[in-house]
């Protein structure tokens, strides 16, 4: 209990208070937005890997620009024959949410590191706009989005 009240104390939170909340909309919800989709996990985690493009789709459905990133085992995803195979559960197929997110005007960064660790080359790529990068970039990636989101 000590350090709960220590913690509330150092933190400025009065136990039995309720906690301020804003009111104020952080942003107007009619106003196009960058989002940066991060994805990390491969075909060896296929629900994991679509929920990230499930996510750009309803980004892009929603008007907002789109960039994902694939890092690590992620860069598989874009082989033609997995976005042609992968399905996660309750997410649909890859291949209808890459087509949505290409279609809207989606931009894609492979890891170039992750691509040349897993043998990926530019002709093995089954999205139009892509571009290698390294993690700087990524970095850069972020600081220029409103949103990000990682799988």
């Amino acid at each position: 209990m000590t350090r709960i009240l220590a913690l509330a104390f150092a933190t400025g939170l009065s136990l039995g208070q309720p906690c301020p909340v804003s009111t104020q909309p952080t942003s107007n919800p009619d106003e196009s937005m960058s989002i940066l989709v991060h994805i990390t996990h491969g075909p060896e985690h296929p629900t994991r890997a679509a929920l990230g493009f499930a996510v750009a789709a309803a980004a892009v459905q929603q008007g907002h620009k789109v960039t994902v990133f694939l890092a690590g085992d992620a860069v598989q995803l874009v082989r033609e024959g997995v976005i042609d195979q992968l399905a996660g559960l309750g997410t649909g197929k890859l291949s209808e949410l890459v087509d949505t997110v290409v279609s809207g005007g989606g931009r894609f960064y492979l890891s170039g590191g992750s691509s040349a660790a897993r043998g990926l080359s530019t002709v093995d790529i089954g999205v139009p706009d892509f571009e290698m990068a390294s993690p700087a970039r990524l970095v850069e990636l972020a600081l220029e989005h409103d949103r990000q989101f990682v799988y």
